[in-house]
């Protein structure tokens, strides 16, 4: 006899909560809350998962905020851990990686560049560095941008005269270069001076950097007067000129504290639903620099929790200070430093100063974050307005988040590269640039239909990939690409293959005789149209299209230069660094390796007669 079953539905929401907290332990861990599809909500933190979660399911909540949040859970995951400094850890680099929808997220955060003293050489090299620290070497950091550490470049150039040449350059010079002349290096490549006199103006910028500029001054200045009791008259004058370029340093910045050595300084700024970061980073004594955040926010996060959230992620890639001063002190403010002092190796206390020099630079800072936020409300209502014109002007359902432009980039076909500029509500977001490095060998040389479509391919089935996968990779809401009918049907139809078919699709033709103004544009199914000729909104779209050639014009240039400046030797197999290098000192130059017998080579330091006639080969292949 059939019976009628009814399925039940799956638990949502505060009751699925509370089922779950029936399994949950009395201990340290992190939870997700994620929603439809797998997306998730949100990532948090707790000392004891059964009695931080059971909070969701009773109700009782401060903010429709965090009701729609329980509303929207569909499933939830947890993770034990051992002690709660590990769950706070686990839920930065969980935040970073997921990027939830309810949490405090900490936008556009680019690297920092940082100077490094290269040590892999006997004549230490000085340079700029971006990334993780894979060179052996002293770090020194961060600054706030690439202007700030170009400076301290500057000056420890004239002050030091430390090479900045790469090692290839070095081994290959036979007279000293141009910055030897303008008094920015003391040559060590040629024996101008010996490397134990060069060790020591290594030491001495090493001291300068860990803030012991005092110490090297005076030292300086003792060196000066005594070439000028020896009447050694020009190397006074010489070390007078370095002492010089120590103190315009003081003098170029705006901030210099006398109390504070190492710190980084935030300022929290937040009103209608927006916030912005103001950080301040002072090492050695001297302000590197500063940047300004605008952190994702809700208008219902309490300032605390928006510090807390904002310093966790900030450190979770970046060298920590030993203070860090705060206008608001963030919650779990012990927990942090904590943290902190574990990732650093070494104690971190996180103050809020009260009065004194301290006090004065948090207030600084607060001023520059809560200036910074007002630009920055000012530009997105105006940003605000100009995309509601694309959207009207093109037909969307809604103001575009994201818009995607593409433009490739060759000469003759060659180096060809293809260029993606991402632009949204907050201007051009340049963390978001790729370049795409055109390499289909069945291409013809400057076939630009075909170089698009491949450009396209990997964006898009990339994007369709992960979107499987289970992931949420960024989506456009408006692709341009440069060009007319032609480059719009291209890209439809990789669109078409790849299985994209809901992003909207906008072709750019310049006007006739390229004028700017006289743009036609191309949508599909509708004949091609202008806008009025003085309408911002046209503006605005010459800018995205002008900015894409730029980005894609730089980066064919970078590739173009990297091949002219490539060396035949990186080619041949088991010719690697060291006898690259052994090869260059003995006979000059590539060109001098090219015309080697085999005899010769044979005779370099680590060529064996296997090598030597592999290279002789090489440069004689047709």
């Amino acid at each position: 006899m059939p019976t009628d079953v009814t399925a039940e539905a799956p638990l949502q929401g505060a009751a699925l909560i509370k089922d779950e907290v029936r399994r949950l332990p009395d201990a340290p861990g992190v939870y997700r809350m994620m929603g439809e599809g797998g997306e998730v909500l949100y990532v948090g933190k707790a000392r004891s998962l059964k009695k931080r979660v059971i909070q969701y399911a009773q109700g009782r909540f401060h903010t429709q905020r965090i009701a729609l949040m329980v509303d929207l859970t569909r499933s939830m995951e947890f993770v034990t851990v051992r002690t709660e400094t590990d769950a706070l850890l686990l839920e930065i680099n969980l935040i970073k990686q997921l990027k939830p929808r309810f949490n405090v997220l900490l936008r556009d955060d680019k690297s920092f560049p940082e100077i490094v003293i290269r040590r892999e050489h006997p004549a230490a090299q000085l340079r700029k560095h971006r990334g993780a620290h894979t060179i052996k070497g002293d770090y020194f950091g961060p600054f706030a941008s690439a202007q700030s550490v170009n400076r301290t470049l500057n000056t420890l150039q004239k002050a030091f005269l430390l090479r900045s040449c790469s090692d290839n350059v070095y081994e290959t010079r036979t007279r000293p270069c141009m910055l030897h002349q303008i008094k920015r290096c003391a040559a060590p490549c040629t024996g101008l001076i010996s490397l134990e006199d060069y060790s020591g103006l290594v030491e001495q910028a090493e001291d300068f950097l860990r803030g012991k500029s005092r110490a090297v001054v005076a030292r300086l200045s003792a060196e000066m007067q005594a070439a000028s009791d020896e009447m050694e008259f020009e190397r006074a004058a010489r070390i007078r000129d370095r002492i010089r370029a120590l103190a315009s340093v003081s003098q170029e910045q705006q901030i210099n504290p006398e109390t504070l050595q190492e710190a980084d300084v935030f300022a929290l700024h937040a009103e209608g639903g927006q916030a912005c970061v103001q950080v301040f980073f002072f090492r050695a004594g001297q302000n590197w620099g500063n940047r300004a955040y605008f952190p994702r926010v809700d208008k219902s996060d309490e300032d605390v929790d928006v510090m807390s959230a904002f310093l966790g992620q900030f450190y979770d890639d970046k060298p920590i200070p030993r203070l860090i001063l705060v206008n608001v002190e963030p919650t779990d403010c012990e927990l942090l430093s904590e943290a902190f002092a574990i990732k650093a190796g070494h104690k971190v206390e996180i103050a809020r100063p009260r009065r004194g020099e301290k006090a004065e630079l948090v207030v600084h800072a607060l001023t520059n974050a809560r200036e910074a936020l007002g630009r920055k409300m000012a530009e997105s209502s105006a940003q605000s307005k100009l995309l509601a014109g694309v959207c009207e002007a093109f037909g969307l359902e809604g103001n575009p988040e994201r818009i995607e432009v593409y433009d490739n980039a060759h000469i003759m076909g060659t180096n060809a590269v293809g260029g993606m500029i991402v632009a949204g509500p907050d201007g051009f977001q340049k963390g978001q640039y790729r370049k795409f490095n055109i390499k289909g060998a069945d291409l013809t040389p400057g076939d630009d239909y075909a170089m698009m479509k491949e450009v396209m391919r990997r964006r898009f089935s990339r994007m369709v990939k992960e979107e499987e996968a289970g992931e949420n990779p960024p989506r456009p809401d408006l692709v341009l690409v440069d060009g007319g009918a032609g480059q719009l049907a291209a890209v439809l139809e990789v669109m078409a293959d790849v299985g994209v078919d809901d992003i909207a699709v906008v072709g750019v033709a310049k006007g006739p005789d390229r004028d700017a103004g006289l743009e036609r544009f191309f949508i599909e199914g509708k004949p091609p149209f202008m806008l009025e000729p003085k309408s911002p909104v046209l503006y605005y779209l010459q800018r995205l299209r002008d900015e894409a050639h730029r980005f894609a014009n730089g980066s064919h240039q970078a590739r173009r230069a990297k091949d002219l400046k490539k060396n035949p030797l990186d080619e041949i197999e088991g010719v690697g660094p060291g006898r690259k290098r052994a090869l260059l000192h003995a006979f000059g130059s590539a060109r001098g390796v090219s015309r080697a017998s085999a005899d010769d080579l044979a005779k370099v330091d680590g060529v064996s007669e296997a090598l030597a006639r592999r290279i002789f080969d090489f440069f004689r292949k047709g």
